[in-house]
C-alpha cells in the first residue's frame, strides 16, 4: 500500500478512537466539563498532562529546530522539561488544594477582586490563542502533505475533530481522549526513532544512537555532522551561536512559562486529592522524558539523512517525498546557477534550497525510506500531539469566558445548565478563531509556542507564586504586575517579529535578549511592579492571610463551595 492509503488508515483508526472515547466520557455537569469531576487517577492524569503539554511544537517542530540549530536548540529541551519540575514542586499541590476550577478563579479569589479576575481572563485568552495557532498550523501541515489537501482544508478538518470532543466532552472527554492520544503520539515518535537508531548507529536505543557511530565507517554521527556542516558552509552542528544571556533568558522563559500555562495548571484540579496532584506531575514528567530524551537523536538522524540525500545531488534525481513536500510549499528549490544540482549550503547568497523546519520529523521516515506504514503512523502521531494540546487550550478559553466572566462576574445567578451551554458555545467560538490563526499563522510552530510560553511567564507565573507564598501582595500589585508584564512582552515580540522584522537581530535586541526569551524580562518587570505597587497601596484583608496559611498547611480548604 502507498503512503497516502496507510495515512488514511492510521489517521482514521486514531480519530475513531478519539471520538469513541469522547462519546463514552462526555460531560454531564459543569464539574465534569471544567475539571472532569475531580475523579481522574494520577497515572491517567499524568498521561493526559503529557499529551496536553507535548504539543505540535514537541512532536513536529522541536526536533526540526534542533536539526537546524544544533547546540542552540538545547534551550527548548532544558526549558520545557525543567519547567515541569518547577511546576510539580512549587505550584501543582497548592493550586489543587485551593480547589479553583481555573487560574483566573484563583486570581480573583486570592486577590479579592473582580478586576483581577477579568485581567487574568484576558491574559489566559491571549496566551491560549497564541499557543493554539501553532497547534492548528501543525494540523494543517500534516494534512496538506499526507492527505494531499490544501493547508486550509487540513485546518478545517482538524477544527471539526477538536470541536466534536472538546465541546461534547469538556475536560472529562478531553482527559481520556488525551490518554489515548499520548499512546498514539509516543508510539508514533519512538517507532521511527528506533528504526533509524538501528540503521545509523547499530543500536535500537535512540538515546544511545545519538552519540553512536556509523556501523559502516566507525565515524561518530556528531563528528560526521560537524564535518558535513563545515564542508557546506554551516556552523558546526555541536557549536552554539547564541549568546550566553540569550540562552539563559530563553531557557528561563520556557521553564517559567511551563509553570504558568493555564491549560497545564488546570489539569491538576482534575485529581481527587492534593497528594495526587504532585504524583500526577511526576508521572507526567516521566512520560514527557521518553519523547524529550529521544528528540536530540531524531534531530541528528534527520539532519544526517537530509544532507546525505539532497546536498549536491541532481534535482531531477530527487525521490518522490521531495516533490510531495514541494507541492505543499514547505520545500522550495531555486536553481541559481542553472547546473541542475541542489546547492544546499550555509551561504545565503548561494543556497538554493529552502526547507521549513516544521517538516523534519514528518519527512524523516520518507527520507530514510522506512516502510510506508511508519510514515502513516508518524502522521497520526503528529495529529495526536497537535489536537490534544489544542483541545486543552480551547477548554481554557471556554472556561475563562463561561465560568470566570459569565458565572463569576456578569451573571452569577445563571443555572448550571445555562453555564454548561455557554461553555460549549464559547468552545465553538474558540475553535473558529483558532482555525483562522492556523490558516494565517504568525510564524512556525515552535516559534509561536515559545512566544506563548514567554507571555505565560510574564503574566501568570509571578501572580501565582506571589499569591501562594506571600501575605503582603494585594490586588493592586497583582493587577499592575500582570498588565505590565504581558504588555511589555507582547509589545517586544510584536515589534521585532511583525512591525519591524528587519531589526530582529542581536545587535538591536535589548541586552541581547531575543523575542523568544523576552518573557523572562517581562516576568522580572511583573515582580518589580507588583512589589512596588503593593507597598504603596493598602494591605490585603486579614482573611487573605488565613487563606494562604490554609493553602500551605496540610488539611482541607474550601473555596467557592468546593474542597
Amino acid at each position: 500500500m502507498d503512503v497516502r492509503l496507510w495515512t488514511f488508515i492510521m489517521v482514521g483508526i486514531s480519530f475513531a478512537l478519539y471520538i469513541g472515547v469522547a462519546i463514552w466520557s462526555r460531560a454531564g455537569s459543569t464539574r465534569d466539563f471544567y475539571v472532569a469531576g475531580t475523579g481522574v487517577s494520577p497515572l491517567a492524569n499524568g498521561m493526559a498532562t503529557a499529551a496536553d503539554w507535548m504539543s505540535a511544537a514537541s512532536f513536529i517542530s522541536m526536533a526540526g529546530l534542533i536539526s537546524f540549530m544544533g547546540y542552540d536548540g538545547s534551550v527548548y529541551l532544558m526549558g520545557w522539561t525543567g519547567g515541569y519540575v518547577l511546576l510539580a514542586m512549587l505550584l501543582a499541590p497548592y493550586l489543587r488544594k485551593f480547589g479553583a476550577y481555573t487560574v483566573p478563579e484563583f486570581v480573583g479569589q486570592r486577590y479579592y477582586s473582580q478586576v483581577a479576575r477579568v485581567v487574568a481572563v484576558a491574559c489566559a485568552i491571549f496566551v491560549s490563542f497564541t499557543y493554539v495557532s501553532g497547534q492548528m498550523r501543525g494540523v494543517g501541515i500534516v494534512f496538506s502533505r499526507f492527505l494531499e489537501v490544501d493547508v486550509t482544508v487540513g485546518v478545517v478538518i482538524g477544527m471539526g475533530i477538536v470541536f466534536f470532543y472538546a465541546v461534547l466532552g469538556g475536560m472529562k472527554g478531553i482527559t481520556y481522549t488525551q490518554v489515548a492520544q499520548y499512546c498514539v503520539l509516543i508510539f508514533a515518535y519512538m517507532v521511527p526513532a528506533i528504526f533509524l537508531a538501528v540503521m545509523l548507529s547499530g543500536t535500537f536505543i535512540p538515546q544511545l544512537g545519538f552519540g553512536g557511530a556509523d556501523p559502516a565507517t566507525g565515524v561518530f554521527l556528531l563528528d560526521k555532522l560537524d564535518g558535513l556542516h563545515q564542508e557546506l558552509g554551516f556552523t558546526p552542528y555541536t557549536d552554539g551561536t547564541k549568546s550566553t544571556i540569550d540562552v539563559f533568558f530563553i531557557t528561563a522563559a520556557l521553564m517559567l512559562g511551563t509553570a504558568g500555562l493555564p491549560h497545564v495548571i488546570i489539569r491538576f484540579y482534575t485529581v481527587p486529592r492534593v497528594r495526587d496532584a504532585r504524583i500526577s506531575a511526576g508521572w507526567a514528567l516521566l512520560f514527557i522524558a521518553i519523547l524529550y530524551t529521544t528528540a536530540p537523536a531524531v534531530a541528528v538522524f534527520a539532519r544526517a539523512n537530509l544532507l546525505d540525500t539532497v546536498a549536491g545531488q541532481p534535482y531531477d534525481a530527487m525521490p518522490e517525498w521531495f516533490s510531495g513536500w514541494e507541492d505543499t510549499g514547505l520545500i522550495t528549490f531555486d536553481d541559481k546557477n542553472g547546473d541542475g544540482n541542489i546547492q544546499y549550503v550555509g551561504d545565503a547568497a548561494e543556497n538554493e534550497l529552502t526547507i521549513d523546519r516544521d517538516i523534519m520529523v514528518l519527512a524523516n521516515p520518507e527520507i530514510s525510506r522506512l516502510p510506508n506504514w511508519v510514515v502513516g503512523l508518524v502522521a497520526a502521531g503528529g495529529l495526536a500531539a497537535a489536537l490534544s494540546t489544542a483541545a486543552g487550550l480551547l477548554l481554557v478559553i471556554s472556561s475563562a469566558i463561561s465560568h470566570d466572566l459569565l458565572k463569576r462576574a456578569w451573571k452569577p445567578d445563571i443555572s448550571e445548565k445555562g453555564e454548561l451551554l455557554a461553555a460549549r458555545i464559547s468552545a465553538a467560538f474558540a475553535v473558529g478563531v483558532a482555525g483562522l490563526l492556523g490558516i494565517y499563522p504568525p510564524g512556525f510552530v515552535a516559534q509561536i509556542v515559545a512566544f506563548a510560553f514567554g507571555l505565560a511567564a510574564s503574566s501568570f507565573f509571578p501572580v501565582i507564586i506571589l499569591g501562594t507564598f506571600t501575605r503582603t501582595m494585594n490586588r493592586e500589585g497583582a493587577i499592575a504586575g500582570m498588565l505590565s508584564g504581558i504588555t511589555f512582552t507582547a509589545a517586544y515580540i510584536i515589534y521585532f517579529r511583525f512591525v519591524n522584522p528587519a531589526a530582529d537581530s542581536p545587535e538591536n535586541w535589548w541586552f541581547g535578549i531575543s523575542p523568544e526569551g523576552i518573557g523572562t524580562l517581562g516576568m522580572l518587570l511583573n515582580f518589580a511592579v507588583a512589589f512596588t505597587v503593593s507597598t504603596l497601596t493598602p494591605a490585603p484583608p486579614a482573611g487573605i492571610n488565613e487563606l494562604i496559611d490554609r493553602i500551605r498547611v496540610p488539611g482541607t480548604i474550601k473555596t467557592g463551595g468546593r474542597s
